[in-house]
């Protein structure tokens, strides 16, 4: 009888095992230098609705939604059926002298969702590339209008805006610049937004002015004419899921409409339904930007997409400019992607159809249930909006401290979600919530019983190891 010969690959040698090539090849984003090239994360094999499963056969709650990206969850057929129709129709053209009607579409709807005279798009890669591109938008119109100097832009203290290196020097997380440069000569940070951490015997109304008499003084100590934008998100995302106290968002639309400085609203995370509109700027916050930035949810992570919403004004200026030769340098190779813009067309429909609406109206009782858990002793806060928001752990909630002996709480909690059936993203003291917006209330009681499980058993074992008395 002949021997079974075991399978081989192409080069002649057995297969390797499964998943060894991430540990040996593939770099993944944020590792540390004592694991760069030499690590495995959790394999995630396949996805339906708002559930993943990993390569041990668990089935997860999709808890972060990918990465605030998964909007209508996971294997939507009529998404996949347009990725494969307009890639058999047509897989690629070239930006920077032919046109697709998908993106054509999607820029004019787009447009009608915007607020104010947001009426044009450039489209990018992602997230990162829109906040660059903004950025670099700004520069060249001041440039244009004869202003070198107006290129400052103004960021805040928990902003997270991208990995690129203009939109990564606007980051102001602990830890995101520790070992990373930044054109640091171009930003200038203010104050997070955070009422939680606000001082202590500071009400939300006092609090709201000191953040715009900040921004007031920092304005006139560095100069109008030297500050070209303020980027914001509307709720900072993975700085904690920070909802800015109210009225602070006008009012420093104001300012920088009265100092003539762009005010740019980084939508990455917020828009497409994480809020409950297309975009959030102008329907949730009530603020007209001369630019919006977007990404994640405009193809539900389907396919990488991104853009920047510009204002007419703007366009406008620079074609009435005395520089009609001035060029704006700028472009990506998969600018206005046709498979991308189609996906997004497609996802834009959904979300028209049901979801925006299904969104809203499931966004308070998952902000509801959620705050539940703050009869838990570690819990310090559960805060959010829409369809997003976090659990922050503290030592102590009066004096709000993080747990200075073990600032991972959150890969605790989340390891033991893991095993009870919920994906959490955590962010060293904090967990961080946004499910697909098809997430049924049935559905967020079970994410937040797992949620509560997962938080009181990490309260037993740091009682156990000695690094809580809670």
């Amino acid at each position: 009888m002949a021997a079974i010969k075991k399978p081989v690959d192409d080069a002649g040698s057995p297969p390797a095992p499964r998943f060894e090539g991430a540990e040996r090849h593939l770099i993944q984003p944020w590792p540390y230098a004592g694991a760069i090239g030499n690590e495995a994360r959790t394999p995630i094999e396949t996805g339906d609705g708002i559930y993943i499963t990993d390569a041990d056969g668990r089935r997860l709650i999709d808890g972060p939604a990918g990465m605030w990206c998964v909007n209508l969850g996971h294997r939507r057929e009529e998404l996949a059926r347009v990725m494969a129709d307009q890639a058999m129709e047509l897989s690629y053209n070239t930006p920077w002298y032919t046109m697709s009607d998908p993106s054509a579409e999607l820029a004019r709807r787009l447009a009608a969702h915007a607020p104010g005279d947001l009426e044009h798009v450039f489209f990018t890669t992602g997230g990162s590339s829109a906040v660059e591109t903004a950025l670099r938008f700004m520069q060249f119109i001041n440039n244009v209008r004869g202003r070198p100097d107006k290129k400052l832009i103004l960021s805040r203290g928990g902003a997270y805006h991208g990995s690129t290196y203009l939109s990564a020097s606007l980051n102001g997380r602990p830890r995101d610049r520790d070992w990373m440069d930044g054109a640091d000569d171009l930003v200038v940070k203010l104050s997070c937004p955070d009422p939680f951490r606000r001082p202590a015997g500071m009400t939300i109304e006092a609090f709201t002015d000191f953040l715009v008499d900040e921004f007031r003084a920092t304005v006139e100590r560095v100069g109008a004419e030297r500050i070209g934008a303020f980027v914001a998100e509307p709720v900072q995302a993975s700085g904690g899921v920070i909802v800015p106290p109210p009225g602070y968002l006008p009012r420093i639309r104001n300012l920088c409409r009265d100092n003539d400085i762009l005010y740019v609203s980084d939508e990455v995370v917020t828009a497409f339904g994480r809020l409950g509109e297309v975009f959030a700027s102008g329907d949730v916050f009530g603020i007209e930007p001369d630019m919006i930035t977007f990404a994640k949810g405009v193809t539900s992570g389907y396919f990488p997409l991104g853009g920047v919403m510009i204002s007419a004004r703007l366009t406008e200026e620079l074609r009435r400019s005395n520089h009609p030769q001035a060029m704006f340098g700028h472009g990506y190779t998969f600018s206005s992607h046709p498979i991308g813009c189609a996906v997004a067309l497609k996802n834009l429909d959904l979300l028209e159809g049901g979801v925006l609406e299904h969104a809203r109206t499931v966004a308070p009782y998952f902000q509801e249930q959620l705050k539940t858990l703050e009869d838990l002793a570690l819990v310090g806060e559960v805060r959010g909006a829409g369809l997003m928001a976090c659990v922050e752990c503290v030592a102590d909630r009066e004096s709000k401290n993080p747990l200075a002996l073990d600032n991972a709480v959150g890969k605790r909690i989340d390891a033991h979600c893991h095993e009870l059936g919920l994906l959490v993203r955590p962010l060293i003291n904090m967990c961080v919530m946004s499910p697909p917006l098809i997430i049924t209330r049935d559905q967020i009681d079970d994410m937040v019983a797992i949620l509560r499980e997962g938080i009181s058993r990490t309260m037993d074992d740091l009682r156990r190891e000695g690094l809580w008395q809670g």
